[in-house]
């Protein structure tokens, strides 16, 4: 049986060597890291070393990294309309989105649903800056104080946003600034402090740490969300209960390999990318790429081929043991159609094609030379179908 492919890497990452050795470690010892003891003060540091690790990732300070257990959670976080700053309270008013955001801030926010406003992207998924000018001032001359959250890096696409711009304007209207830098931290660099947004979510398993770990990152320092999650608090009073160690050291471990390596595997996967879109586009130009001139992700290639069902295609790909996802979002192994592919404009019969690939740390030209062999196996029998319909 040939060797499967794993060219999934925006859904999750296989766990680094670095990190299962870190969890292993910890699993050995013992230890509450709220406890004040020899073995809770281990716990602790180990902990400690772990934020550090993931500040340093993103360009930020350790004392504002907030462990949680997923970028899903650190968005839920963060997409509150109560703060507080200095023991003073702020309230948010409305809280500004763009319509190719994850589901995680879409629907994962705390703010009531007439207080959310969704800001069109143009046809490349990049963010209408007019429109959210727009939108800021439009709120702001009503008394009203917005949070803005727009993603760094599309999960479906690969598309960077203009975060640092979005910032600049939103700040000069006076609201706070979140960027869902998930797909991006690792992958790029992220530097928070010169994007200029107030927080920044993070993941661990999308940098080959292991799942159960995210972190809000609060750049500014100041800033204190209401908690999600209250009792004993833990992690500055933002996220109570036992923190989840082995997960967490794993997270510091993945983030400290990844910001060592972070120019070369840019380089390299971008490579990769690079070669397959090439062979697979001058092999089967009925694949359409549906973002190319767009400043994207190295690692990620968003494609279609136009009359085969997304899942068509997922699932014959899988049979001939290549994992890929479908370009449209997923949930709990559904699809459905993709809510950024339609935000971008593309043709409904487009969008229903799309897949993603998505190379990562594990990747090399084998992966490449692979996925060929079995693109070359599986496409003639879909293009045959994909005219006969």
């Amino acid at each position: 049986m040939n060797e499967r492919v794993y060219l999934d890497h925006n859904a999750t990452s296989p766990v680094r060597p670095e990190a299962v050795r870190a969890v292993v470690e910890i699993f050995a010892a013992t230890g509450n890291p709220s406890s004040i003891h020899g073995e809770g003060r281990g716990a602790r540091s180990e902990i400690d070393v772990a934020r550090a690790r993931v500040a340093a990732l993103v360009g930020a300070g350790p004392r504002g990294v907030v462990f949680t257990s997923s970028g899903t959670e650190a968005d839920a976080l963060a997409l509150t309309p109560h703060y507080q700053r200095g023991g003073e309270d702020q309230v948010l008013d409305v809280l500004l989105v763009s319509a190719v955001e994850h589901s995680a801030a879409l629907r994962g926010h705390r703010f009531a649903p007439d207080r959310v406003e969704v800001l069109p992207v143009d046809a490349r998924g990049r963010l209408d800056l007019d429109e959210l000018e727009a939108a800021l001032g439009r709120h702001s001359a009503a008394g009203r104080r917005a949070l803005v959250s727009i993603m760094l890096a599309n999960n479906e696409t690969g598309v960077v946003q203009p975060v640092a711009e979005a910032a600049r304007r939103a700040h000069g209207h006076g609201a706070l600034v979140h960027s869902d830098a998930v797909q991006a931290a690792g992958r790029i660099s992220v530097d928070a402090r010169a994007l200029g947004v107030d927080l920044l979510s993070v993941s661990a398993h999308k940098i080959g740490g292991a799942p159960g770990a995210g972190a809000l990152v609060l750049v500014d320092e100041e800033l204190r969300p209401a908690a999600l999650i209250g009792g004993g608090g833990q992690e500055r009073g933002l996220r109570a209960g036992s923190e989840n160690v082995p997960a967490i050291a794993a997270f510091g471990a993945a983030a400290q390999v990844a910001a060592a390596s972070l120019e070369s595997e840019q380089i390299r996967i971008a490579a990769l990318r690079d070669r397959l879109e090439s062979a697979l586009r001058c092999e089967f130009p009925e694949l359409v790429l549906l973002v190319g001139d767009v400043d994207r992700l190295p690692n990620t290639s968003s494609l279609s081929l136009p009359g085969v069902p997304a899942e068509t295609m997922v699932i014959a790909l899988d049979l001939a043991g290549l994992a890929v996802s479908a370009g449209a979002a997923c949930s709990s192994g559904k699809v459905g159609p993709s809510h950024v592919l339609s935000a971008m404009g593309v043709p409904e019969r487009i969008a229903r094609s799309a897949f993603r690939l998505s190379f990562g740390w594990s990747s090399g030209e084998e992966d490449v030379d692979r996925a060929l062999g079995v693109f070359r196996r599986v496409m003639p029998g879909l293009l045959r179908r994909s005219r006969a319909a």
